[in-house]
C-alpha cells in the first residue's frame, strides 16, 4: 500500500495588486501593535542614562505611538480604495504624509495639554521636527516592507500559474494518446460508433481547452469524465460499469480541471482493462465542513498488476502537484489497495460560490 499525505491548513487566500495590506485585519493590527511598542521600548532605552527606568515615561510614549498608529492603520483602511487608484510610488508619499500629518496632530494635542510636561519654545520646535522625523523615517521603511512582500507575492503566484498550465499540458498528450487508442479500436468493427466517439472526443476538449490551469465548478468536470467514459464505453462495452455517488456535492464546488477524469483512467487502464471479465469503477465524493472528498476505486489483482500496460503513470503524480501548487499543504492524496481493490482518495478545503457571497 502506498499512501502521501500533506499537512492540512487553509490555503492563502488571494489577495488583490494594492502593495498596502488590509492594516484593519486583527493579525496586521497585532502586528502594528507590536511594532508600535517595541518602537517605543527603543526610543526610551534610547534616551540618556538615568538612576532608574522612567516608568512614566514609557507609559506615555506608548500612548502617544499607540493613538498616532491606530488611527493612521484606521485612516488607511479607510482610504485605501483611493489610495489602490494611485501610482505605487504617489500612493506610498501618501500615507507618509497622512502619517506624519496625524503626528503632528497627536504632537499638538499633548503640546496643548502638557502631557510630557512644560517646554520652551525652542523645545517645541525640536520635539514636532523630532516626531515629524520619526514617522517619516518608521512609515518609510515600513511602506518599502510592504511594497518588496507584494512584488514577491505576485512573482510567487505568476510561478504558480506557470506551474499549474505546465502540468496541465503534460495531462493533456496522456489523455490524447489513450482517447485515440479507444477510437482506433473502432475504426474497423463499428465506423458509426468510432464517428460518435471523435465528436465526443472533440467536445471534450473544446471544454478542456477553455480555461486551462485553473478551477472549475464540479457540474463542468462531472461532464468532462462522462464524455470521456462514453468514449471508453465504446472499446469496453459491457465490461466497464461505473457507479456514481456524488449527489451530495454542489454544482458549484471547485476544482482543479481534469481532476476526476485522469483518476477514471487510471482506474480503467489497471482494473478494467486487464480483466477479461471487467469490473465496477465507483466514485464517491461528498462535501462537508468546507472540505472536499473524492474516492475512486476499482477492482485489483496482484496477477493483473504484474502485466506490462501502456499506461504512462503518470496521473497520480500530476493531480498531486497541482492540488500542491493550488492548495499547499492543504491537499492531500492518497493511495492504498484493501478487499480486492484499488482506492484513491483526495480531499481539499474549499468554499461553493454562494458560502462566498454568503461571506461577503
Amino acid at each position: 500500500m502506498r499512501t502521501k499525505k500533506l499537512d492540512r491548513t487553509r490555503p492563502t487566500a488571494p489577495v488583490d495588486d494594492f502593495f498596502v495590506p488590509e492594516l484593519c485585519q486583527p493579525d496586521a493590527l497585532l502586528g502594528l501593535v507590536l511594532l508600535a511598542e517595541l518602537l517605543v521600548l527603543v526610543l526610551v532605552l534610547a534616551e540618556p542614562m538615568q538612576p532608574g527606568f522612567n516608568w512614566m515615561r514609557l507609559a506615555l510614549a506608548s500612548l502617544f505611538v499607540q493613538w498616532v498608529m491606530l488611527l493612521s492603520a484606521g485612516l488607511t483602511c479607510q482610504l485605501r480604495p483611493l489610495l489602490a487608484r494611485l501610482p505605487a510610488w504617489l500612493a506610498g508619499l501618501a500615507c507618509c504624509a497622512m502619517v506624519v500629518g496625524l503626528t503632528l496632530a497627536c504632537t499638538a494635542v499633548a503640546d496643548i495639554y502638557q502631557l510630557g510636561g512644560p517646554l520652551t519654545r525652542v523645545g517645541e520646535v525640536n520635539l514636532y521636527l523630532r516626531h515629524a522625523l520619526i514617522s517619516l523615517i518608521m512609515s518609510g521603511l515600513l511602506l518599502r516592507y510592504f511594497y518588496l512582500q507584494s512584488q514577491w507575492r505576485r512573482q510567487e503566484q505568476a510561478e504558480l500559474r506557470a506551474r499549474i498550465e505546465s502540468l496541465q499540458a503534460r495531462i493533456r498528450p496522456h489523455f490524447l494518446f489513450n482517447s485515440l487508442n479507444s477510437i482506433a479500436s473502432l475504426v474497423v468493427t463499428d465506423p458509426a460508433k468510432a464517428e460518435q466517439a471523435v465528436l465526443d472526443l472533440s467536445d471534450l476538449f473544446r471544454a478542456s481547452l477553455a480555461r486551462p490551469g485553473t478551477l472549475v465548478p464540479w457540474r463542468e468536470e462531472l461532464e468532462l469524465s462522462r464524455r470521456y467514459l462514453s468514449i471508453e464505453q465504446y472499446r469496453l462495452g459491457e465490461r466497464l460499469k461505473v457507479e456514481w455517488q456524488v449527489d451530495a456535492v454542489p454544482d458549484d464546488l471547485p476544482i482543479p480541471q481534469l481532476t476526476l477524469q485522469p483518476l477514471l483512467e487510471n482506474a480503467l487502464i489497471h482494473g478494467i482493462q486487464p480483466r477479461i471479465e471487467g469490473g465496477v469503477v465507483s466514485v464517491a465524493a461528498y462535501y462537508a465542513d468546507g472540505v472536499f472528498h473524492l474516492q475512486v476505486s476499482n477492482p485489483f489483482d496482484e496477477t493483473a498488476a504484474k502485466l506490462p500496460s501502456r499506461g504512462t503513470q503518470q496521473a497520480l503524480h500530476n493531480i498531486d502537484a497541482r492540488l500542491t501548487a493550488l492548495f499547499g499543504p492543504a491537499a492531500s492524496l492518497s493511495v492504498e489497495r484493501r478487499n480486492a481493490r484499488y482506492y484513491t482518495c483526495l480531499r481539499y478545503p474549499c468554499a461553493t460560490q454562494k458560502q462566498e457571497a454568503r461571506t461577503v
